[in-house]
């Protein structure tokens, strides 16, 4: 099976949601993903990505990538977070997100005094189709 991934890097700003969300829009449509299922995907990956520009380093970056098939697309984000406990699994914009895909995973690393914070990931997954059995 062919996957396709997409990635783009922005600076962590808020204006830049846009940028995002048009993106994140415009792969799953190009990947053949019904319409609620993108308008999903897009509302996952802007609650994710809020909350590392948020919670980022000034002057840092946010690193996204979509890889899809015909089965399933896979978002990554990324950033630099200032403070430890970036990603809050107890919190509301997590519940949205963890309602909205297939699966979900954060991952922060120690603080690298190269970059001044902590590098922390989010990943999520959609599966085609799965939102009828949610």
């Amino acid at each position: 099976m062919e996957t396709t991934t997409i990635g783009i890097q922005v600076p962590a700003q808020l204006e830049q949601l846009t940028m995002l969300r048009a993106l994140a829009e415009t792969v799953a449509m190009i990947a053949d993903f019904a319409l609620d299922e993108v308008t999903d995907i897009r509302l996952a990956l802007d609650e994710v990505a809020t909350s590392l520009i948020l919670d980022a380093v000034p002057g840092s970056a946010i690193d996204c990538e979509f890889s899809y098939d015909q089965t399933q697309m896979f978002v990554h984000v990324a950033s630099i977070a200032a403070a430890e406990t970036v990603v809050a699994h107890a919190g509301f914009g997590w519940h949205i997100v963890r309602t909205l895909t297939d699966s979900i995973a954060a991952v922060q690393s120690p603080f690298d005094s190269v970059v001044s914070g902590y590098p922390t990931a989010v990943d999520f997954s959609w599966v085609r189709g799965a939102s009828d059995v949610r």
